[in-house]
Parts: C-alpha cells; sequence; structure tokens
C-alpha cells in the first residue's frame, strides 16, 4: 500500500530532474569534488528548470508546489549518490525561514532570486565555542540607530563559500534570558565586515562547500531582522520539524541506494554462482537490511504526509532523524563488508563515497544524541508519551 499518492505530474517532474541530473550533475562529480565547489552556474541551470525552492509561493517568482516535489528532489539526489549536491539545504531548510518570517519588502527582494539560484543561502547558528547550543550564543547584534551592528564567529556553515545571502542568529547582550536574546538577521555576503573563511577538509560531501564565517563590526540595516526582535530561539525551533524530517528522507533514499546496488551485485553475482552471493550469511543480511528500510521508509513517508498536513510531528521527525540516520550509516557498512575487499575499493564500488557522504546525517540538523534526548525528556514527562 502506498503512503504517499504520487500523481502522474509528480512522476514527470521526477523523471525530469533525474534525467538533469544524470546530464548536468554526475559527469562532474569528480572535478568538483576535486574543487570542493559545485559552480554557481549550476544552481542558475537547477532554478532555471525549476529544481530550487519548489513551494515558494507564485507571488515571489516560486511554482506554489506541495511538499511531494521537495521530497522527490531530495530522494533523487540521494539515489544518485551525489549528496555532495546538497541544494536541498538552501530549498527546505533556509529559504522557508524568508517564506514564513520575512516582510513582504524582503520576500520580494530575495525570494526571486533564491528560486532562480542567482542567490545561494546560508544558515548560520553553530559557533565555534558554543556549538549548536543556541543559549550559549556569544556572537552579539547591538541596536545603533537604524542600523544593527554584529559581531562573533560562526563555524560548520554549508554553503559558506557560495553563499550570497546568510540567515544569521545572534543575541543582544542587555537580554539575559537566553530565549529572548536571539534575533534572526538577513546579511548579504558582501555586507563590508563580513568575511569568510577557509574551507573545511571534509570526510565526505567533498563538493559541498562549508566554512566558517567572522562578523568583525558588520553593519547592516535596522530592516535586516527577520522576523521579530528576540524571537530567534522560538522561530529556529518552529523550523526543526522540517529539517530533520529531510534529513530523514535523504538517509532512507541513500539506504535505497546503497542497497539496490548491492543487491544488483549479488543477483549476477549468483547468475555466476558465486559462493558468496549463495551463502546464508549474505542472503540473511540482505533480508535483514531490506526489511529494516521498508520500515524505517514506511515510517519517514507517514511523516511527510503529517507534515503536509500541518500536524505538530517535531518528537516523531526526531525519532525518524535519528532512526535513519543510524541505519543509513549501518546499510552503507554491512553492504560494503558483504563486497568483501572490493568493497573498500572506491574506483569500483560506490559505496566507498556513499558510506563517507552519510556519516555526517547523524550530526547536522541536531546530532542523534540530542534527538535521543529530545524524546526521552518528552517519554519521562508526558502522561500519554505514545
Amino acid at each position: 500500500m502506498e503512503i504517499i499518492n504520487y500523481t502522474d505530474v509528480h512522476h514527470e517532474y521526477r523523471h525530469r530532474f533525474r534525467s538533469f541530473l544524470e546530464t548536468e550533475i554526475l559527469p562532474h562529480k569528480k572535478e568538483w569534488d576535486n574543487a570542493q565547489l559545485i559552480p554557481k552556474k549550476i544552481w542558475k541551470k537547477l532554478g532555471k528548470n525549476g529544481f530550487l525552492c519548489p513551494t515558494v509561493e507564485t507571488a515571489y517568482g516560486g511554482a506554489g508546489n506541495d511538499f511531494l516535489y521537495s521530497v522527490m528532489i531530495i530522494e533523487e539526489i540521494a539515489r544518485v549518490n551525489y549528496l555532495g549536491l546538497f541544494a536541498y539545504l538552501h530549498s527546505e531548510v533556509v529559504v522557508p525561514y524568508i517564506s514564513a518570517y520575512a516582510t513582504e519588502a524582503q520576500k520580494h527582494s530575495y525570494l526571486p532570486g533564491c528560486v532562480a539560484g542567482d542567490i545561494i543561502t546560508a544558515v548560520a547558528m553553530t559557533e565555534p565555542d558554543a556549538g549548536s547550543d543556541l543559549a550559549s550564543m556569544v556572537t552579539t547584534a547591538v541596536e545603533q540607530d537604524d542600523h544593527i551592528i554584529i559581531n562573533g564567529s560562526k563555524t560548520f556553515i554549508s554553503n559558506g563559500v557560495n553563499c550570497d545571502l546568510i540567515v544569521v542568529a545572534a543575541r543582544d547582550p542587555q537580554e539575559k534570558n537566553p530565549h529572548k536574546a536571539i534575533s534572526l538577521f538577513l546579511v548579504e555576503a558582501d555586507t563590508p565586515g563580513l568575511k569568510k573563511g577557509v574551507q573545511f577538509e571534509k570526510m565526505g560531501m567533498h563538493s559541498q562547500d562549508t566554512t566558517e564565517l567572522f562578523f568583525n563590526n558588520c553593519k547592516i540595516p535596522l530592516s535586516s531582522r527577520l522576523g521579530p526582535k528576540g524571537a530567534g530561539f522560538k522561530l529556529l525551533m518552529n523550523k526543526l520539524q522540517q529539517e530533520r524530517l529531510v534529513c530523514a528522507v535523504s538517509a532512507v533514499a541513500c539506504s535505497e541506494f546503497c542497497l539496490e546496488w548491492t543487491v544488483n551485485y549479488f543477483r549476477q553475482a549468483l547468475a555466476d554462482k558465486s559462493p558468496l552471493a549463495m551463502s546464508q550469511a549474505s542472503q540473511f543480511a540482505l533480508a535483514e537490511m531490506v526489511t529494516e528500510l521498508k520500515m524505517k521508509k514506511a515510517f519517514v513517508n507517514g511523516l511527510v504526509v503529517s507534515h503536509m498536513a500541518g500536524e505538530n510531528v517535531i518528537l516523531e521527525t526526531s525519532m525518524a532523524k535519528f532512526s535513519t540516520t543510524d541505519s543509513a550509516k549501518r546499510i552503507a557498512s554491512r553492504c560494503m563488508n558483504l563486497l568483501e575487499e572490493m568493497g573498500g575499493v572506491e574506483d569500483v564500488c560506490p559505496l566507498v563515497d556513499a558510506f563517507n557522504d552519510v556519516r555526517v546525517l547523524s550530526i547536522y540538523a541536531g546530532t542523534n544524541e540530542i534527538m535521543k534526548q529530545i524524546i526521552a525528556k518528552e517519554l519521562l514527562s508526558s502522561p500519554k508519551p505514545f
């Protein structure tokens, strides 16, 4: 039984995006991995073909599509084994802050460019000494006449090299309550006082640019505030449901890629009467993995439906985020082990890339340990937790 009801229009969009990936993206994967950057012209191609910010309203240059278009993009990127094309951070994590909380002037100023690929976005929350603990944030934003002065630094900023516009979280040093001190700001990357740092060398997702940001008396107009003053903590929390859900969708699709590639390999090996493919241990491992995957996918697809219906499923998306990303790491590793020596040879086994890429899924959007803390807190405090 299908949990998500895709229409023919959805299927056509998925097919068109998959064809785009195969013709415009995958032939350049190695080149971009080596450069540790995807050229900005590719972002413009994505935008021109309708593959960025598909849910943005038509009034701001978008197509006004439903969230399933976003799901399909996330899935197909994973199914071609290229998580380094991290376009959905822009489309499904950062831009929704602008769509939901920006003024009309801000929306008209930025959203059309975001849809077209002329503006690449990033979100700056994590700090060198505070990590992702918003209450410990030290980057400050001080009002001065009709401007705001930002000082501090942010780290592990995805799209940090390419970004043109950044959603920055900073605190008012005069407000002692950390939950009321944080505000969000829209900062253009060429603003004086903002400097991009050295790009990080990462284990995986090599063509996804990640860097530090430094703010030294970075002066922005008062009109650059995103949402109400002091509401930053609440606004960030409001968007965590979607951020964790897209992470889970990606993790499931990554697992599908790993398992599908391995099953196809074993089918050929079985036809050749390979002892490896005929062994009970190998077949049991495949059976266990496909069962685990189908259960995870059913859970995530159900959450997609609930999310689209506007339901509060933040607890369940926390469950999905940690369980699917742990599962993706486990499946990638087990598939490589089944292939024996070949499983570790990058030139002949694409699972090596997948294994390196999926590792970070359990870290961003809140580490899996934080997800478990959230779940346990609800379990122990709610009279009816499940």
